[in-house]
């Protein structure tokens, strides 16, 4: 007999109405878990990231109940934009003390899972396992310190080789550890701080009712349309990582087309910077709207020839899977990746849109301009090979499934 109502408390620095991948899967976990018939408990912090509105007087926390989930929310050290990266350190570490006051306020678990980025929270799940033996699971949807170095956003070596050994501490006292891409996965076993076996995949799926095909608004056609007839569209965080040049230096030489245009919308640490360089080139094809809530992103799906996703050149890139392609998919949209590795894979497994080689505008000019010209049935099929593939791998309920039967194999969880 399947072994019922285990509880589950996740403690993540962003959850919705945070924007951004980690925030909709962990929710999307929580929500298939509960059906499942276990119990999730939250732990996060004050709404805080892109977008985020609301008070900045000290509040300690705050509980409520998001769509049957009981969250608690903490108070959290809010940075503004482009600041050092000495700056989100105080962001990452408030929340690493708070948080362990919002844990004190729910019943033990039987399970803490804990997301990463930022890897500091992982050190609040560590305390918290060790004083009240909790098991936890950590969840890690992007390899730290790896990623920022990467980036450059860090470069201090005594920096990187703390945090690489809490990184791998933590893989050693986890009961298990949750990777978001298969690249990720592999790279956690290889570090030989746990059983294979014990490194679990969660990756970033889609629900399908949440982003519908739609006809095209009107209003939203004759704002961003301005007699253009194929917009292609970016939408989410603007970020180092994403490497968007590349849509500019796309647009550059695409600037004689004036039925292409691109979009962007969104915001983040790049956008000003953006902005500048259309501004200095003068170009006329590139628009910038700003942070969308996800019930608007339908209808600006509809809008689009094709989701643009692009990502840096990095060898640690090669095990991303940008979340943004499932939602373009669920919305019948093929998609041009701009990258390299496990997510340009996919795309030639679904059928369900193009790859061009990353940071290479000229690359993504010609991926544009395939996607412009192709005739519309072989357009709709695009797009409808994307959705059959969505439907058939990636939906939530089908990834939690597989997760729950990897997770302690044959005690019937």
């Amino acid at each position: 007999m399947a072994q019922r109502g285990r509880h589950f408390i996740f403690l993540t620095q962003y959850y919705p109405p945070e924007p951004g991948a980690a925030s909709i899967r962990l929710q999307a976990m929580a929500h298939e878990l509960m059906r499942q018939g276990h119990h999730v408990s939250v732990v996060t912090a004050m709404p805080h990231h892109l977008g985020a509105s609301g008070s900045r007087r000290f509040v300690f926390h705050v509980q409520e109940i998001v769509q049957g989930i009981p969250v608690i929310r903490t108070w959290i050290w809010r940075v503004p934009p482009n600041r050092r990266f000495w700056w989100r350190l105080l962001n990452y570490f408030s929340f690493v003390v708070t948080s362990f006051g919002g844990l004190r306020k729910l019943p033990r678990p039987d399970y803490l899972l804990v997301e990463s980025p930022p890897l500091f929270l992982g050190m609040t799940a560590r305390l918290y396992s060790r004083w009240f033996k909790v098991p936890y699971i950590l969840s890690v949807s992007d390899l730290w310190p790896e990623s920022a170095v990467a980036l450059g956003l860090v470069r201090n070596p005594w920096l990187v080789g703390l945090t690489r050994r809490l990184e791998l501490s933590l893989y050693a006292h986890a009961a298990y550890v949750s990777a978001v891409t298969e690249g990720i996965q592999q790279t956690i076993r290889e570090t030989g701080q746990i059983p294979p076996e014990r490194v679990l995949f969660f990756p970033n799926g889609v629900d399908l009712a949440q982003f519908p095909r739609v006809e095209m608004p009107t209003a939203l056609r004759a704002r961003w349309g301005k007699g253009t007839e194929k917009v292609f569209l970016y939408p989410g965080t603007m970020g180092y990582a994403q490497g968007l040049d590349v849509i500019i230096e796309a647009a550059k030489r695409l600037r004689d087309r004036t039925d292409i245009a691109f979009l962007l919308v969104g915001d983040g640490p790049v956008k000003a910077h953006l902005m500048e360089q259309v501004k200095a080139a003068q170009l006329t094809n590139v628009w910038f709207e700003a942070l969308q809530p996800v019930e608007n992103m339908p209808a600006y799906f509809s809008l689009a020839r094709a989701v643009v996703v692009p990502l840096r050149r990095h060898s640690l890139f090669k095990g991303a899977r940008p979340s943004k392609v499932f939602p373009a998919w669920s919305a019948q949209v093929p998609v041009i990746y701009v990258g390299e590795g496990e997510m340009a894979d996919l795309i030639h497994r679904a059928k369900g849109g193009v790859v061009a080689e990353p940071e290479n505008g000229d690359a993504l000019a010609k991926a544009v301009l395939q996607l412009a010209d192709m005739p519309e049935d072989a357009w709709t099929a695009m797009g409808q090979a994307g959705w059959s593939f969505v439907r058939d791998h990636y939906t939530w309920q089908r990834i939690a499934e597989k997760w729950l039967k990897s997770f302690e194999p044959g005690s019937d969880v």
